[in-house]
């Protein structure tokens, strides 16, 4: 995890891998040279390179710092000192000294007197130097040469690293982001005593390590921790990379074994991550502290002095002090408590059986109350305050359901004695998949008595999720970041497919197919990546969660498994991933290897040949249609939302087509499959076939362009009998034709023209997918003001969901897919101020209020009916009072969008108030800012805010965090003017390190230009469409 919510909040729910340079080379890299007669000055001040620390140069340059050659830093020294700065290093005695004052270059001084050379001569002498100094730059500049005494002889030559400077003016023994190799570390011995009153924290902790190569140093990470003492060693720290270094006088061996012991202290954390203090009322009102670990992804090392990378694999053994009136809670089971002479408890945790990395090392200090359930020799536990014991129950059970299910499709036993569940009151993502510990915000956990079937969709999801990476993240780890999806798209294709199995009533269906068109339309940007993708800096590391390693990692993963012939290959694949690799790191190539290498049919695939392509690029393809007769031409091509000559790709996707046609549509065997790996393939059908639908249940990750006469076709189908076609494929033609509109393929005629069918359409995944697209486009027009197109288009959605919407009950729905319908068309209606929506929502609310709370609103009828509430000056305080004495957490947050979509700019200015965290929760920030944005009167509001209040939202939220995404996202996205593009661009420039670079910034920006794209392209027509 860290999972977070894929449904949009506001209307309705809406390869080139990383190869980092290696760290380990052959020893033959290291024979003894020949005397050097080096062009640089031979930098002694450096400490001797460990073999883990040599790069090679770039054959462009022999480079000082990546980008800035020995020359350049000559030529322009300011602009030189200047990035060095940004790259957090020192240059040391840099002028004319790197270069060797024994030169055979130096020139001569000249005679006091000569006589008048003749012209020959002159012109003789002219050309000798000419011809010399030609010589010289081509020696000098010469990429990758070395002079020696025998001249040039040694082609690959490392580079000498520049080392920053530690905080106490040495020089810090490593220059770079990943950690060196030469240590690997065995165990962990964590003692750690928090103070809830001060806020603050000591630790001790004991690093049993192997050395792998020779090495005089061990370097490590720290962050905000106060080294305190250390075992007759030098500590060095560089804060810029929340890395320390230990030197010793004497060498390492390789094959060793030391231990490290560190004191420290600390002070609890005040954001979200880290070892942090979080609080909460009681039944009596009185405040209630505990504290609580978050450390995914770069966290651990401010709680204890660690190797911080999930490479670094070992074992923990966990004590940590207490107040006799709290628990604690950590990893592993509790082995015993000692009382302590000052009246403090000392909780010590077994050892973990399993080896981890520092990300999923846990531990919770409070008050907390479980319940409890033992499920194949495992005990599971779910904890939260005492208040909202109640609420546990549900979550209980779905866990225990997932956990039988998960042992039994693995075939793999979780490995732990016991799993715990808890919600944590002041939690920012939306679960934590620690080892023995999953973490929860209390909204994605706790389900009171008569929460919707909605509701528990939600937390069922989350749970699912979560315990998928109990094999997949935490058995199996992705070696470096850039393999993030190893671990989430798995974890987010498992959510789905387990809930269809352990609780189909949830109809999980629906969600899934709905957060794999939400991952098309992030990844047709050009700002968007690869799955499998480079990062070298901790905000790449942030910006990784997002919708690409989740949605489309799960994306991927069912495409895949519904192209691999029977349905056992894809089990049986992963099931020999995970015991080929337990406890051990991989990357992609190893799970697509593992794919490959079971082969349970006749009809052997290479899995890894046709993935890799899905991993190593970015984008997906566009697949075109050109039927003549028999002959049908499929045509690939990357569907780029952006794309000039700058931006021109030559991708190709080795993509499995599924098809039907119109004499065989529904049933599961209707299905055809047709693999097309280059740019244009032919197949042939049956003249008589009317029409075909590519992407069959939308299974695939690519969208289908069908041409004029093949849309045409599909369109009268659906105009005679919408149930040719399934719900799911209904909706993806919908999905198509927007992003074939956005692309600039199909007119936005082209677009109405297939809407007409939506009078007769009743399924959920084509009317919410319908609602969804034309709101977007409503919002843009509001936005800029165009009145007279915004009622036109109000007029437009009404005629095709007017009667649907009148047709909706507001009572208890039973049916998910129901309350899923129910709850986009009665938002759109309000939003649209329909009388009889609005007056329905307005006795609702009235009923809830005069019956003190007695009177329920129907789970997913909340969020419309508290919205409509808001919009009233006296209905907005009553619901304030309300939302400051609820106690289930889901029900509250629905209160929350209610109160933030007022219209009210006074009541707006309080509602961004979170960022205090007193009235409002600072976690719900992000869901606020997006409910102040989507409406007319907020959304300058919440741009001005950010743009205000950016260094104190970071303080609260990492740098590239699926947090400050979804900020900026909600904030810029409906803009459409050159205005506000130019305005967007000059604030995040301005920010230079503090956000400037951005995946997030980026696509910001290129929202906005299509948006204006668009706008310039169809408002034109407008008149005569709408």
């Amino acid at each position: 995890l860290k999972s977070f919510q894929t449904k949009t909040e506001n209307v309705f729910f809406t390869p080139y891998r990383a190869n980092l340079p290696r760290n380990m080379i052959e020893n033959s890299m290291f024979e003894e040279e020949p005397d050097v007669v080096d062009l640089a000055k031979d930098s002694t001040t450096f400490p001797a390179l460990d073999p883990d620390e040599v790069v090679y140069e770039p054959r462009s340059s022999r480079l000082l710092v990546r980008g800035l050659g020995e020359n350049e830093m000559d030529e322009d020294e300011e602009d030189c000192e200047s990035s060095a700065r940004l790259l957090g290093m020192s240059f040391m005695n840099r002028s004319s000294a790197h270069r060797s004052t024994s030169s055979p270059y130096t020139r001569q001084s000249p005679p006091r007197s000569c006589s008048r050379p003749s012209a020959r001569t002159l012109v003789v002498c002219v050309l000798f130097l000419v011809i010399v100094v030609s010589m010289t730059m081509v020696l000098y500049f010469l990429p990758e040469c070395t002079f020696t005494k025998s001249g040039c002889r040694k082609q690959t030559t490392p580079a000498e690293p520049v080392y920053p400077i530690s905080t106490n003016g040495e020089m810090f023994p490593w220059a770079q982001l990943r950690l060196p190799q030469s240590i690997q570390p065995l165990s962990y011995e964590l003692t750690l005593n928090p103070d809830l009153d001060k806020m603050t924290f000591t630790g001790t902790t004991v690093i049993t390590m192997t050395v792998r190569h020779d090495t005089k140093r061990i370097v490590l990470h720290s962050a905000n921790l106060n080294i305190t003492k250390a075992t007759d060693v030098t500590v060095l720290e560089y804060k810029p990379r929340q890395q320390i270094a230990v030197k010793f006088s004497e060498e390492l061996k390789a094959g060793q074994q030391c231990v490290l012991t560190l004191n420290y202290s600390a002070n609890l954390s005040h954001t979200y991550d880290g070892f942090y203090n979080s609080s909460y009322s009681d039944k009596d009102g009185n405040k209630r502290v505990l504290a609580a670990t978050q450390f995914e992804p770069l966290s651990a090392r401010k709680a204890f002095p660690c190797f911080d990378e999930p490479s670094f694999k070992a074992t923990f053994q966990i004590k940590i002090s207490r107040k006799p009136d709290y628990m604690t809670l950590s990893n592993m089971p509790k082995a015993k408590t000692t009382s302590l002479p000052s009246g403090l408890q000392l909780d010590e945790f077994e050892k973990t059986s399993v080896k981890m990395s520092t990300y999923l090392v846990a531990f919770v200090v409070a008050n907390f109350t479980p319940i409890s359930k033992n499920v194949s020799e495992t005990l599971v536990s779910v904890y939260s305050v005492p208040e909202k014991k109640e609420h546990t129950e549900y979550a209980l059970d779905t866990a225990c359901k997932l956990l039988e299910f998960y042992n039994s499709f693995f075939e793999i036993v979780y490995p732990l004695k016991k799993l715990d569940l808890v919600a944590i009151p002041d939690f920012l993502a939306g679960a934590m998949e620690n080892w023995g510990l999953i973490t929860f915000r209390e909204t994605s956990l706790l389900v009171g008595k008569q929460s919707s079937l909605l509701e528990k969709q939600v937390v069922a999801s989350v749970i699912a999720h979560e315990l998928a990476h109990q094999w997949f993240g935490n058995l199996v780890t992705m070696s470096w970041w850039n393999d993030l999806w190893l671990n989430e798209g798995f974890a987010t294709y498992m959510q789905y497919m387990s809930l269809q199995t352990v609780l189909p009533k949830l109809d999980i269906g629906n969600l899934f197919l709905d957060v794999r068109f939400r991952a098309l339309e992030k990844d047709a940007l050009n700002s968007s990546h690869a799955v499998s993708t480079e990062v070298n800096t901790p905000e790449q590391v942030e910006e990784m969660f997002d919708s690409v390693s989740y949605e489309k990692g799960a994306s991927i993963l069912l495409m895949l498994n519904a192209s691999l012939p029977g349905d056992q290959q894809f089990r049986k694949g992963i099931i020999q991933y995970l015991n080929q690799f337990s406890g051990l790191n991989t990357d992609t190539d190893n799970l697509w290897n593992s794919l490959t290498q079971v082969d349970v049919s006749t009809q052997h695939q290479n899995v890894s040949e046709m993935m890799s392509s899905w991993t190593s690029q970015k984008g997906f393809p566009l697949v075109t249609v050109d039927r003549k007769g028999d002959q049908v031409t499929l045509t690939q091509e990357h569907f780029l939302l952006t794309s000039d000559n700058a931006t021109h790709t030559s991708s190709l996707w080795h993509i499995p087509v599924t098809y039907i046609n119109d004499t065989c549509s529904l049933a599961p065997d209707c299905k055809q499959v047709f693999t097309l790996k280059t740019k244009s393939e032919t197949l042939k059908v049956p003249q008589s076939i009317k029409w075909l639908k590519l992407n069959h249940g939308n299974t695939g990750f690519y969208i289908v362009h069908y041409g004029d006469d093949g849309w045409a076709a599909l369109i009268d189908a659906l105009i005679n009998n919408v149930n040719v076609l399934t719900p799911e494929d209904r909706a993806s033609l919908i999905h198509n034709m927007f992003a074939l509109s956005r692309l600039g393929r199909v007119s936005f005629r082209q677009v109405l023209s297939l809407l007409n069918y939506m009078t007769n359409e009743t399924e959920t995944p084509p009317v919410t997918e319908a609602l969804l697209q034309l709101n977007n486009i409503y919002r843009l027009l509001d936005k800029r003001q165009e009145t007279d197109f915004v009622s036109r288009m109000k007029v437009r959605i009404l005629s095709y969901f007017g009667s649907l919407m009148r047709n909706q009950t507001w009572d208890e729905e039973i049916s998910v897919s129901k309350q899923e319908l129910r709850s986009a068309l009665l938002e759109t209606a309000c939003n649209l101020n329909v009388d009889s929506c609005i007056r329905q929502a307005k006795a609702l609310f009235k009923k809830y209020v005069e019956s003190n709370g007695t009177a329920h609103i129907p789970g997913d009828l909340q969020r419309v009916v508290f919205t409509v509430a808001a919009q009233s000056e006296e209905s907005w305080s009553t619901l304030l009072e309300k939302y400051s004495k609820v106690s289930y957490d889901a029900e509250k947050r629905k209160m929350l969008q209610g109160l933030a979509s007022t219209q009210d700019t006074r009541r707006i200015a309080w509602s961004v108030s979170g960022l205090q965290g007193n009235i409002i929760q600072t976690q719900e920030l992000p869901l606020v800012i997006n409910t102040v944005s989507s409406s007319f009167s907020g959304y300058l509001f919440a741009w001005d805010f950010i743009q205000e209040n950016w260094n104190q939202l970071i303080e609260k939220f990492p740098v590239g965090s699926f947090s400050i995404q979804k900020i900026i996202k909600s904030t810029t996205s409906q803009f459409s003017t050159q205005a506000h593009l130019n305005q967007v661009q000059g604030f995040f420039s301005s920010l230079k390190e503090r956000g400037s670079q951005m995946r997030s910034v980026q696509e910001a920006l290129e929202t906005i230009r299509l948006n204006q794209r668009w706008m310039d392209r169809n408002l034109p027509s407008f008149n005569e469409w709408l």
